[in-house]
């Protein structure tokens, strides 16, 4: 009876304890466990369990007012505004070449480049002296029984047959002497041509042919020169913007609409960022290609340093109208919702508003802002992805120094003043 007793009161003390663990389990998952002493007077943690998450942080700015002008790029190749093929004018073998060591380097217009062997042509020139000395010494006789003939045809000692005989061949002689200078002309031309020269001032290629090497004149190509100062620039310009040009010069005065060469134009090359360059479209087609549809355009820029060649490619961008102001802002501060673009402005109660916005074209990393939004607005430029429409928001100020800001866009002093970074604090 006792070995009963025994295990009844080991039963019970068993499902105590399952109880008290059960309990406490309860209790754990329902958060209703008792503070300890060492617990007891601690205020709750920030962010903890059950606490509301803070404000997202975001980085805004205002909208910047800058001075803009709508343009079209377009690529081309830049080319030389002279190039000359170096031919010799005569034949014969090279006999000196006198820019080898300046071989692709700038040369002076009259500059001696090759010299042809002139010894045949300098016989010519001596032969043709002294087919003048006897054509000139037979005049000088003809002159004198020219004289005689003039006496006597008046006493009629000759006949007039005879006398018109002397003076015939007075005139044939005095034709000799002209063809024979002429002839010593052209021997001296010839001579001066063994010296080939430059005809221009730039910069010369390398020698095609070397010393002892047979000529041909007004056939072989010895060299070339290409100028190098200015630089002309050509591109295409597609019928729409040829025409959005043309209208702007009629209704808005850019230049005369008779005198189309005075266009302003930009230009960039591979590596540079911008369009540091500044020029003029000096030149349009009198056509367009019909199977293209475009127009040949060109551009001369200033070339004074020779950071140009001749068959570089250049980016190039032609204004279309007048400057006018608009409103930029970042193009990060975008977002794009089915195709449409909108951004995030803060209110006054530091809530963020939803805003679609219409935009034109990118000047330089911001984007030009048709409509939408005001020079005031505070725009989200950072921390897009952290946003909902109507939350509360921690707005900071973008560091970004305005004037930096300004001056790569091509701001204006004023424009870039009206948006300081105080003022964007103000709000906040």
């Amino acid at each position: 009876m006792d070995r009963w007793t025994n295990f009844i009161l080991i039963g019970l003390v068993l499902l105590l304890g399952l109880s008290a663990i059960g309990c406490n389990q309860s209790a754990e998952k329902s958060g209703a466990v008792r503070a300890t002493p060492a617990s007891q007077g601690k205020a709750a943690v920030p962010g903890g369990p059950g606490a509301a998450p803070p404000p997202a942080e975001v980085v805004v700015a205002l909208p910047r007012t800058g001075q803009i002008t709508d343009h079209e790029d377009f690529t081309g190749r830049t080319v030389a505004n002279k190039t000359i093929e170096i031919r010799a004018r005569v034949t014969g073998y090279i006999d000196k070449i006198n820019f080898i060591e300046n071989e692709g380097r700038d040369v002076e217009s009259g500059s001696v480049l090759f010299e042809i062997d002139p010894r045949l042509y300098e016989a010519e020139v001596a032969r043709a002296q002294a087919n003048l000395l006897q054509t000139q010494t037979r005049l000088k006789r003809i002159e004198l029984d020219y004289d005689r003939a003039l006496k006597t045809v008046a006493s009629r000692t000759i006949t007039q047959e005879q006398f018109d005989q002397v003076a015939g061949d007075r005139a044939e002689a005095k034709a000799e002497v002209e063809i024979m200078k002429a002839n010593l002309d052209l021997a001296r031309l010839n001579l001066s041509y063994t010296k080939v020269t430059a005809p221009i001032s730039g910069r010369v290629s390398r020698r095609q042919l070397d010393q002892g090497n047979l000529v041909r004149a007004d056939e072989t190509v010895l060299a070339t020169i290409v100028s190098m100062d200015p630089m002309y620039a050509y591109f295409e310009l597609d019928e729409r913007t040829l025409l959005k040009l043309r209208r702007a010069v009629e209704d808005e005065g850019m230049i005369s609409t008779r005198n189309e060469n005075s266009v302003p134009i930009q230009m960039a090359l591979a590596d540079e960022e911008g369009y540091p360059h500044e020029g003029v479209v000096n030149y349009f087609d009198n056509q367009l290609d019909a199977g293209t549809g475009t127009l040949q355009a060109r551009a001369v820029f200033d070339n004074r340093d020779r950071m140009l060649a001749p068959g570089m490619f250049v980016r190039v961008r032609l204004p279309i109208g007048r400057p006018y102001q608009a409103l930029l802002i970042p193009e990060q501060a975008l977002g794009t919702d089915q195709g449409q673009k909108f951004v995030y402005v803060v209110d006054d109660q530091n809530r963020a508003q939803y805003r679609r916005l219409e935009v034109g074209k990118l000047e330089r990393g911001e984007r030009v802002v048709l409509g939408g939004i005001t020079a005031s607005d505070r725009v989200i430029v950072s921390g897009l992805q952290r946003v909902r429409p109507g939350e509360i928001v921690a707005p900071r100020a973008d560091e970004k120094p305005t004037a930096t800001a300004g001056a790569e866009s091509g701001a204006t002093p004023e424009s870039a003043a009206g948006a300081p970074t105080t003022k964007t604090a103000s709000h906040q």
